[in-house]
C-alpha cells in the first residue's frame, strides 16, 4: 500500500476556510508531509531557534489537536479512494519513523 496515490485532508481550526488538501505519490510522502506542516508550526512557534528538536508524542499531540485530519489511499484493484483516520495515520507514522530509526543506525 505504501506506494499508492494518496490525498492528505488536513482542517487545523473549526474554521472552513483551514481547510486544505495535498496529495502525495505514496503514503510515505504523505506521511512526511504531515511532519513538516508539524516542522512548520514549530518554527512558527519558535522563530528565533536555530533548530527544532521533538519527540513523537508531541507529533501526536499536534495530530489530535487538529480539527481534523484524514488521509485517502487509491485501492488499485477497485479503482477507489480508501479514507483512513488519525489513529491510523499516527499508526503508520511510527512504523516510518521506526523503520527510518533503524536505517539511520
Amino acid at each position: 500500500m505504501s506506494q499508492t496515490h494518496t490525498i492528505l485532508l488536513l482542517q487545523s481550526t473549526s474554521k472552513l476556510d483551514s481547510r486544505t488538501y495535498s496529495d502525495y505519490e505514496t503514503v510515505d510522502e504523505c506521511l512526511d508531509g504531515i511532519c513538516k506542516v508539524f516542522e512548520e508550526h514549530l518554527k512558527k512557534r519558535n522563530p528565533m531557534s536555530p533548530s527544532i528538536t521533538y519527540d513523537i508524542s508531541e507529533l501526536f499531540e499536534f495530530i489530535d489537536q487538529l480539527s481534523d485530519l484524514s488521509c485517502l489511499c487509491f485501492q488499485k484493484p477497485t479503482g477507489t479512494y480508501k479514507p483512513h483516520n488519525k489513529e491510523w495515520i499516527k499508526q503508520e507514522i511510527f512504523q516510518l519513523l521506526r523503520k527510518q530509526a533503524a536505517g539511520a543506525k
